[in-house]
């Protein structure tokens, strides 16, 4: 029996507000005096997310209706859900929320103003909602607000899936015709902003803007680099530079000014953190006000980041001002350098190349890293090859071309030369090389994109520096690294071999 209020169907209107956009720490208070979480010995607070400790992309839906019918690229990622189906469940949600005080969190999406979506979170959980303030961008006056889309987050609601229509009682579920999200079922915060990230991927193509899942810094001298990658391939350390001021770690935008960020915080990886490999996101995740997801503590309060035991996934939440040097405007001109990162546990890409045109476009479509054995449940001893469509295909409503196009025409419009850098494996594949050290990869960013000289290597035709400042001339060959040339040819031979399957669907 759905909950009704004087026999009404519950609105959003009638719901029961709690501590409207109160501010981080005032937020973080709540939640630990609520039981949410704990304080860490640095103050920052501790939150565990239960049985859900990532996204859970196939719990995600789009509401198939006249706005989204011929726009939203169907399949893969991109389930849909039906109006009668949205219905339900949007009753179902509210009913639930009615019963709860909310936290309400007026926020919005994106620094550059033409780009910008203003977006309402409501949430059961303190500590959601300070999520939200925290990766959200805060707006400086709530005079003449207006929410474009509405986000309705509740952990603490199961979806019914005989009568809601989704695969479990999860649920991400996104209407473009009525601009809202309802997120259920799972406590993980990152669900909070890849909904938002997908608002934006949907709308900034038809604005001429190119939405991408890339961290973004600039240099003293106004030159500005985008790096691209799957979770894990160093997005968030690369583009964390002592020496270059920080636009975000994520996700960012691409207009004929330049680039721009979305978010007003960082969400990194924090599997071994620390103080002498990523000295910038240390300090930021041990700052009163940061949010640690499912690190453990040791006896003295403070993270073991080593510690696994909950998942490898785990996470520090934080603003941008926790970096030291961050840019303040959030936005530079357009990008001196676009780099792909890959980390390729094959053991067979160069350290560094450079990109044609025709290859950035490959590389875009194919977004490719490789999953290392041991470190997902159901993989075997081999790497496994994984490909993601314009390095984020679980957040790209649209049709991979229309990014593609995008690309290319920045690209070419601004002659942004185009770079992959492998941060895996050298001298072997997983288990039997090692893996390319933190040092190398930053002396590659230093130097070697000023490189003139270059030579192509023969297993899949990429231009290779002859030298690089900081980094062995005999590292920058794979072929030349490996014991075992003929083992070499056959693992490049395999990878090849995947790129081409997997490039028949675009």
């Amino acid at each position: 029996m759905l909950l009704t209020i004087l026999d009404q169907p519950v609105t959003l209107d009638m719901l029961s507000i709690f501590h409207a956009n109160a501010n981080r720490m005032a937020l973080l208070e709540l939640a630990v005096a609520a039981g949410e979480g704990r304080w860490d010995a640095s103050g920052a607070f501790v939150a565990t997310t239960g049985e859900h400790t990532g996204r859970s992309p196939k719990d995600r839906f789009i509401v198939q209706d006249a706005t989204s019918r011929e726009t939203v690229d169907w399949g893969g990622f991109n389930q849909p859900l039906s109006e009668a189906h949205f219905a339900k469940l949007k009753d179902h949600a509210l009913a639930h929320a009615a019963e709860k005080d909310l936290y309400v969190q007026d926020l919005y999406v994106s620094a550059e103003a033409s780009a910008r979506l203003n977006v309402r979170v409501y949430t059961e959980r303190a500590w959601h909602a300070a999520f939200a303030r925290t990766l959200l961008r805060r707006p400086k006056s709530l005079e003449g607000y207006k929410a474009d889309w509405t986000f309705l987050h509740l952990p603490s609601c199961e979806a019914i899936p005989e009568l809601h229509g989704t695969r479990s009682g999860t649920f991400i579920v996104v209407s473009f015709q009525e601009q809202l999200v309802m997120i259920g079922g799972t406590h993980y915060a990152g669900e909070i902003k890849k909904s938002a990230f997908g608002l934006l991927n949907y709308d900034l193509p038809g604005k001429g803007m190119m939405p991408m899942h890339c961290s973004a810094n600039k240099g003293a001298d106004g030159s500005t680099a985008l790096f691209f990658g799957l979770s894990g391939t160093g997005k968030t350390t690369l583009s964390a530079d002592k020496d270059r001021a920080l636009i975000g770690d994520d996700e960012h935008g691409w207009n004929d000014a330049g680039i721009f960020n979305f978010e007003g915080g960082c969400y990194a990886k924090a599997i071994d953190l620390s103080a002498e490999k990523e000295p910038e996101i240390y300090a930021a995740s041990q700052r009163p006000g940061a949010i640690l997801e499912n690190v453990v503590l040791d006896a003295k309060g403070k993270p073991d980041f080593s510690d696994i035991s909950l998942t490898e996934n785990t996470r520090c939440a934080y603003p941008l001002d926790h970096i030291e040097g961050f840019e303040p405007s959030s936005a530079g001109g357009p990008p001196t350098h676009l780099i792909f990162l890959t980390l390729d546990a094959y053991g067979v890409l160069p350290p560094v190349s450079k990109l044609t045109p025709e290859q950035a476009a490959y590389h875009f479509l194919s977004g490719y890293t490789a999953k290392v054995a041991g470190t997902e449940k159901g993989l075997g001893k081999e790497p496994q090859a994984t490909f993601s469509t314009c390095y984020g295909a679980p957040f790209m409503p649209r049709r991979p071309q229309v990014y593609a196009d995008l690309l290319k025409d920045k690209l070419a419009k601004h002659a942004t030369p185009v770079w992959l850098i492998n941060t895996g494996w050298i001298g072997g594949a997983y288990g039997m090389g090692q893996r390319i050290s933190l040092t190398y990869s930053r002396a590659i960013l230093d130097s070697s994109l000023a490189a003139q000289e270059f030579v192509t290597e023969a297993a899949f035709g990429l231009a290779v520096p002859t030298a690089c400042k900081g980094v062995p001339s005999g590292l920058l060959m794979p072929r030349k690294n490996w014991p075992d040339s003929n083992a070499y040819d056959l693992t490049a031979a395999k990878l090849n071999t995947q790129f081409r399957e997997n490039a028949k669907s675009f």
